[in-house]
């Protein structure tokens, strides 16, 4: 399989089952058409999220900022402090007032709760595309 049909895998990080199943039913198998599937790992505890992310092979990663006792952000953090080349981030706030602390997290991007499928459609597909060999483009 080449790298432009290879699955994209997206690490989404939450305490909350319901909320993990709102970011992978907004999102879906392609969140666009240049964009080849996406593959999730759904993670629910701060050591898994570092053990996924120390293996390698996540193109993105989604963390949830109002996750318990660890939240996102604090992680987000973490990881782009530890983690040479980190794959971008994504961190769901508690509102859209909390953005200045995704910034603080280093995150790439912040969408708030509660999730609207469009913007984190459009957030995820802006931090995928540059990550994706040209040759998927159909608008090349």
């Amino acid at each position: 399989m080449s790298d432009a049909t290879k699955p994209l895998r997206v690490l989404v990080y939450s305490d909350d089952v319901n909320t993990r199943q709102q970011v992978i039913l907004a999102l879906g198998r392609r969140p666009h058409p240049d964009l080849p599937e996406v593959e999730y790992v759904e993670v629910a505890t701060e050591p898994v999220v570092i053990q996924n992310m120390d293996a390698g092979q996540i193109a993105l990663v989604i963390l949830d900022g109002e996750a318990v006792p660890a939240g996102g952000m604090g992680i987000a953090k973490q990881l782009k402090d530890e983690i040479y080349q980190c794959p971008p981030v994504v961190v769901l706030t508690g509102r859209p007032q909390d953005a200045w602390l995704a910034t603080w997290s280093r995150a790439e991007a912040a969408v708030p709760h509660p999730i609207d499928p469009i913007q984190l459609a459009d957030t995820v597909v802006a931090l995928l595309r540059p990550r994706v060999p040209a040759a998927t483009s159909s608008t090349a």
